[in-house]
């Protein structure tokens, strides 16, 4: 049990401030399974048994920490604690350390919830290390075939299911797990604004309304690899030159779009020497808008460039989707009763994903945001005031004290 003061978001967050901190440049390497994720685990099972909370790893590698009995019509709440490469500190653990600090709050009041309340963390939410997003939410939900999480692999070539066997997982087990899902009545999740939103309303606090439409495609170029001295340009089949062209392509069609966002954020050559031409290039798309249908349409016409200018240089493509979330609509009775229990703060919509949008498909979902002074997200410099992470502390505990009460 916490003693009579309850911690602080900000304070919890200082606890794991140099877990999985890279040790030559700004940011976080912080990858499902991975040292510095399997520390924050034991960090957080930690500081869940200091409250008295009953902690479990479900079959899907997700950490749960119970106040009262599991049962059907839970609230909950958490989100997740990796991080992409080179991430801020706020993405997902601001999430964690707020539900521990909201409980500690309520204890604090006197409260004591009539309905199970628990604290989940999500494993794998931003697919740094095996490309899917949300992929412990998706395998607790059935949204993605265990088959084809087995084989996820990260770039050392260690497959889903070989980590997880080092975590002490059962691979043959994971996928959907209709209990802990029916074990869901309510899912709350906070969450560090990605973007401008609350800056622009002049509040600390807001909700979600939705989810763009938003996946990822891995396009495979494949040519000749030789020489990069002794091969005369006419000679080449060179397909990092199709790659780049596709990069341009992205921009082009995103700017074609009504509300269209799409990034290249990964490229590999094969070999990767500097004198070599390359035999295949592998470039990673993301792409979102406001609808599936605008979605689609943007990358349609990214497929139509690439393909275009791999026959130029004489190389193939092959396009293969890796993940896909249509557009997410929040449960509008939840969002406005969150909304309401905080004063009638803001609900705004969101182009980044998140567990929440996997579980809404299943169950009443809601998140809350708190917001980012920089706008900025995915990068070192993403923050958020010690004032509004204590904002959202106590916007949480309201809200899970009105839902379990």
């Amino acid at each position: 049990m916490t003693g009579p003061t309850p911690a602080t978001a900000t304070g919890l967050l200082a606890e794991i401030d140099t877990v999985g901190r890279y040790p030559t440049r700004s940011g976080y390497r912080r990858h499902v399974f991975d040292r510095a994720e399997l520390e924050l685990r034991e960090w957080f099972v930690a500081a869940a048994e200091h409250r008295d909370l009953a902690v479990r790893c479900d079959r899907n590698g997700n950490l749960w920490a119970w106040w009262g009995e599991p049962g059907p019509d839970a609230i909950v709440t958490g989100s997740h604690l990796d991080s992409v490469p080179g991430g801020g500190a706020f993405d997902g653990p601001l999430g964690v350390v707020s539900a521990l600090a909201a409980v500690d709050s309520l204890r604090a009041s006197g409260f004591t919830p009539a309905k199970p309340l628990a604290i989940v963390v999500f494993a794998e939410e931003e697919g740094g290390r095996f490309g899917v997003p949300c992929l412990g939410s998706r395998l607790l939900s059935g949204a993605i075939d265990p088959d084809a999480a087995r084989r996820l692999h990260d770039p050392e070539g260690v497959t889903f299911a070989e980590a997880a066997v080092e975590a002490g997982l059962d691979p043959a087990r994971i996928g959907r797990d209709d209990e802990a899902l029916a074990a869901i009545g309510t899912f709350v999740e906070l969450h560090v604004e990605q973007g401008k939103g609350l800056i622009d309303l002049g509040t600390p606090v807001g909700v979600a309304s939705s989810i763009l439409a938003h996946g990822r495609w891995r396009f495979s170029f494949a040519g000749e690899g030789n020489h990069a001295g002794a091969t005369l340009l006419g000679d080449r089949r060179d397909p990092m030159v199709p790659a780049a062209e596709m990069v341009l392509a992205t921009r082009i069609a995103a700017a074609e779009a009504p509300d269209a966002r799409a990034t290249v954020g990964r490229l590999v050559p094969n070999p990767g020497g500097t004198n070599v031409i390359a035999s295949t290039v592998d470039v990673w798309l993301d792409a979102r808008a406001g609808d599936d249908a605008t979605t689609r349409q943007v990358i349609e016409r990214i497929r139509d460039m690439a393909t275009e200018a791999a026959d130029r240089e004489d190389c193939t493509l092959t396009v293969t989707e890796e993940s896909y979330g249509d557009t997410v609509h929040f449960d509008a009775t939840l969002r406005d009763q969150v909304a309401a229990a905080l004063g009638g703060v803001p609900a705004l919509p969101t182009g980044a994903g998140h567990d929440a949008g996997i579980l809404a498909a299943h169950v009443p979902t809601a998140m809350v945001f708190v917001r980012n002074p920089t706008g900025i997200s995915h990068a070192p410099e993403e923050y958020a005031e010690p004032a509004d992470c204590e904002a959202g502390v106590a916007a949480l505990a309201t809200v899970l004290g009105k839902l379990a009460g």
